[in-house]
């Protein structure tokens, strides 16, 4: 299965800053659709190369859910549950074993419409007070960007406690998106907030909502969101004055583009819906987690550099143009190596900057004859770069030879995932990508300064994990779940993302 998609930038971020943009005229847009065209000249036919990006579509169609427990979905056994509103309705079956009644976790993403309503279904609280926790993951294998707001659609009542969780590294490590509780100080030690609440220098604020959790709330309003296009329109903001603005701003603020980019969505249900301050324990068939939708729109992350996105054998990859290759473009092409890769850029509008991979230049080689030379001679000076080469002579044959990592007739140049510090070393983090985790910070691309509470080549261990005993405390299987403060928070989200460097030092993970 195909799908391809055809972009302009009206299409990427429509409905987000309409308010901020509707003065504009729609030419004024960048249009990116198009990687490349033909022109014609004096010289001849040659082409005209241009930033590009798929168009945004329902990526729930491309993702895999995993549950954990795995086996916390409701019907084997089978199940009798009550109504949360009224403890006496006692008529809702689920079993798995009958298609009818079976809410197995592909009804979250099924066609919309159907009567009645299909969903997924979690067993009932039989163990309070043992907290019934649930995770849902959802995967894709494939870098996406947000374009939409995140929509879940409960058919039970709303959780109590719940958080949105982002991946950036396929879920090796995971950063909270936002809080939602009907008491965020109670839960999650944090004050409550709305995105309303957040400005242009606080849009990135992981924050803690009560918004959606309050009260009885299943008859209604069933829906949870995360607040996308809210978000980025404070980013673009009422002193936007032109597009050029707003472009610019999207090629260099990389926390911004960052914090919508994701590989893996996590929902971590940790209280479900009561409808009264006391849980009737003799009732607890009553509670229970049951979602009807999720809607995810985004978009693959092609880096500028493709304007289709394949599905084929059960995973997404960019079809690349402009000389790049990589499930995201994320490289060069093998012999397209003369620059350096470097992501596309949407300026100057309206085509952007495509950054083509070129072919790479091969200098001549001037061989000695051998033959004529005797045996001192085939020792002699080649000014072999003391830092990237064995030695500063030349081996029997005329040529410097390299140190691990480097590459070149001196062995003055370094090989694609090394970087030149008085000779070539393996670069272990990127001040562009980030890849440090935790708030870690990249030190001259070899190693990662880790903050207090973190160790390990990326920062990617808890400090405690690594000595005697643990984390330890009786909630240290869920303490991560509740941060100390908000400022943690913000910290961990500013300071670094948990990427795993795009670079062409090694293909990326499918």
């Amino acid at each position: 299965m195909r799908f391809h998609f055809a972009l302009t930038l009206q299409a990427l971020w429509t409905g987000v800053c309409q308010a901020a943009m509707q003065h504009y005229p729609a030419a004024a847009w960048g249009h990116y659709d198009v990687c490349k065209s033909q022109v014609y000249s004096d010289e001849g036919l040659s082409w005209d190369y241009m930033a590009c990006q798929p168009e945004a579509a329902d990526m729930t169609q491309y993702l895999k859910v995993t549950l954990d427990p795995p086996n916390i979905t409701c019907g084997d056994p089978p199940e009798t549950y009550c109504a949360l509103e009224n403890p006496y309705m006692c008529n809702n079956e689920c079993d798995a074993t009958t298609e009818e009644l079976a809410h197995p976790p592909g009804l979250m993403f099924d066609t919309e419409g159907r009567n009645p309503t299909t969903f997924w279904q979690s067993t009932s609280w039989k163990k309070y007070p043992k907290p019934l926790l649930v995770n849902i993951t959802l995967s894709w294998n494939k870098t996406i960007e947000l374009t939409e707001d995140i929509v879940l659609t409960f058919e039970s009542g709303r959780p109590e406690q719940m958080v949105l969780e982002k991946s950036l590294d396929y879920g090796r490590t995971w950063q909270p998106y936002q809080f939602y509780a009907t008491d965020c100080l109670d839960a999650f030690t944090m004050e409550p907030k709305t995105v309303q609440d957040l400005t242009q220098h606080t849009l990135l604020d992981i924050i803690c909502t009560e918004d959606y959790s309050r009260g009885y709330v299943w008859k209604n309003d069933k829906t949870v969101r995360f607040e996308i296009k809210d978000r980025f329109a404070l980013f673009a903001g009422p002193q936007l004055h032109n597009m050029a603005s707003l472009y610019g701003q999207l090629d260099t603020t990389k926390k911004l583009r960052d914090f919508f980019t994701i590989t893996d969505l996590r929902i971590r249900l940790l209280r479900p819906a009561t409808g009264a301050t006391m849980v009737d324990e003799n009732n607890l068939s009553r509670y229970f987690y049951a979602i009807s939708d999720i809607k995810v729109q985004g978009r693959c992350k092609c880096n500028l550099h493709a304007n289709s996105c394949v599905y084929d054998k059960e995973k997404l990859s960019c079809e690349c143009e402009h000389n790049t290759t990589g499930p995201d473009c994320g490289r060069c092409k093998r012999n397209f190596q003369g620059r350096a890769w470097s992501a596309g850029s949407y300026l100057p509008i309206p085509k952007g900057t495509a950054n083509v991979c070129s072919l790479t230049k091969i200098g001549p080689v001037i061989r000695p004859n051998v033959s004529s030379l005797g045996v001192a001679n085939r020792k002699e000076e080649c000014n072999c770069n003391p830092y990237g080469s064995v030695n500063d002579r030349c081996n029997g044959t005329g040529f410097c030879i390299c140190k691990e990592g480097t590459t070149g007739p001196k062995c003055q140049e370094c090989l694609p995932g090394y970087l030149w510090d008085n000779g070539c070393k393996s670069r272990v983090c990127d001040n562009e990508l980030l890849r440090c985790q935790n708030g870690g910070t990249c030190i001259s691309n070899v190693h990662c300064n880790c903050p207090p509470g973190y160790t390990g080549l990326l920062c990617e261990k808890r400090r405690c994990e690594s000595e005697l005993g643990g984390c330890g405390g009786p909630d240290s299987g869920q303490a991560h779940l509740t941060p100390p403060s908000t400022s943690r928070l913000l910290l961990l989200l500013l300071l670094g993302s948990a990427l795993l460097r795009e670079a062409a030092c090694r293909p990326a993970v499918l």
